[in-house]
């Protein structure tokens, strides 16, 4: 039950959106299932506002701001069906009105920073299954200039072939909690794309829930496509992007924050790809990025020694259940739930709610071979980029609940 207490900042939302819309009129706006959206500012709410939004429902709102300007849109309330993963009822923000880039989806009562459009076209589409819980959204749109968005803005879509890109307040104080960033970097077809942090102070967490920065390939926030996660006072190894497009997403919550970072990219030819073998000598680092190579899948898909063994000489050991696997070029890249975690490393932790998941790749496909939903005890290295990197000797075996005690007394020993 919401108390009454929770309708005062409502009731205040109200009389703030009615003057804006209607200054000659007292009485309420009237917020309807989506509308094309026109001016230097306005509001926008769920349908009924503030009453429970309906369900099964998908309105979608184009919002225009004059030509040259850009986009910057505040939610003044949000209170949507609370999923980690926003299945059920959520808000999607677009760039542009068509095919743009997603810049956020949210639910729950988190009330995110202000989100800046690239141009001067932006779409908000809320959609709501059969189930609803909450009183929708409520958000302002208004227009500003692209290169005076003042500190308290940030994202955009960069086309140079060189540039920077900062939290809001850098250098002068720390970055405000509550805040969204989302930077879309785009190279010419042929080209890739090199970033790199200069300085970098982001809310520590061992598994960085709370602040964080998030690099993609590609132009959308997906996990399939993320290259890391990072948060801590240690900047990120220098990311070289797979394809012409990279997405860096900035995201702060409703608590502690820190300095922030100052990051610069610039854009690299594609090399050549090279059809020479590396000799089966070559070393490979559990720090760097590893790629398959003819030599490395040739050798034995074979584990070697023992669970004892390989315990103390891997980076990191969890029991998990294999939720997702994409093939990409000779690799396998596998989400993992995790069912326990025994040594962490430098592995990268992702978590919803209690669950928690972690990223790895099976540098040769098949050698060691996981299966989608499966449980495994997986021990491994990690790369800088924060994920699990499995050769084909590395110690993988399937996980059962008589291995519990064997790795929980692994776990309190000293290496």
């Amino acid at each position: 039950m919401r108390g009454a207490g929770a309708w005062a900042p409502l009731c205040l939302l109200l009389v703030a959106a009615a003057q804006h819309s209607r200054p000659q009129l007292s009485e309420r706006p009237v917020f309807t299932c989506g509308g094309i959206l026109t001016g230097e500012s306005g509001f926008i709410g769920s349908e009924g506002f503030p009453g429970v939004y309906p369900p099964n429902s998908k309105c979608t709102w184009k919002i225009t701001v004059p030509e040259g300007k850009v986009v910057v849109l505040n939610f003044r309330f949000i209170d949507l069906e609370s999923d980690n993963l926003c299945r059920y009822d959520f808000v999607d923000v677009y760039n542009g009105h068509a095919n743009g880039q997603r810049i956020g989806r949210f639910c729950g009562t988190f009330r995110p920073g202000a989100l800046v459009s690239s141009s001067n076209k932006m779409m908000v589409q809320m959609i709501s299954d059969a189930n609803t819980a909450g009183n929708g959204f409520m958000a302002m749109f208004s227009a500003a200039e692209p290169n005076e968005r003042g500190d308290q803005y940030c994202g955009g879509l960069l086309e140079r072939p060189s540039g920077s890109f900062k939290t809001p307040n850098w250098p002068d104080r720390d970055y405000p909690a509550g805040v969204t960033c989302v930077w879309h970097i785009v190279a010419p077809k042929n080209q890739l794309i090199e970033v790199t942090f200069e300085k970098f102070d982001v809310e520590r967490d061992n598994y960085c829930r709370y602040d964080y920065v998030a690099v993609f390939n590609g132009g959308e926030i997906n996990d399939a496509e993320r290259i890391g996660k990072y948060c801590g006072d240690s900047p990120p190894a220098p990311i070289v992007s797979e394809r012409n497009e990279l997405l860096i997403q900035f995201l702060s919550d409703l608590s502690l924050t820190a300095d922030g970072f100052i990051g610069h990219y610039k854009f690299r030819p594609k090399k050549l790809p090279t059809t020479t073998a590396l000799p089966v000598t070559t070393t490979f680092l559990a720090t760097t990025s590893l790629k398959p190579t003819v030599a490395l899948c040739q050798q034995k898909c074979r584990r070697s020694g023992t669970l004892e063994s390989n315990y103390c000489s891997s980076n990191f050991v969890l029991a998990g259940t294999v939720i997702t696997t994409i093939p990409r070029g000779g690799s396998l890249h596998a989400t993992v739930s995790i069912i326990n975690i025994y040594k962490e490393g430098n592995l990268a932790i992702q978590q919803a709610g209690k669950n928690m998941s972690a990223k790895v790749i099976v540098v040769c496909k098949q050698c060691p071979l996981l299966r989608r939903g499966l449980n495994y005890i997986i021990m491994g290295q990690v790369g800088e980029d924060g994920r699990g990197k499995i050769m084909p000797n590395s110690f993988i075996m399937m996980f059962k609940t008589k291995n519990q005690k064997l790795l929980d007394a692994l776990k309190n020993k000293q290496c």
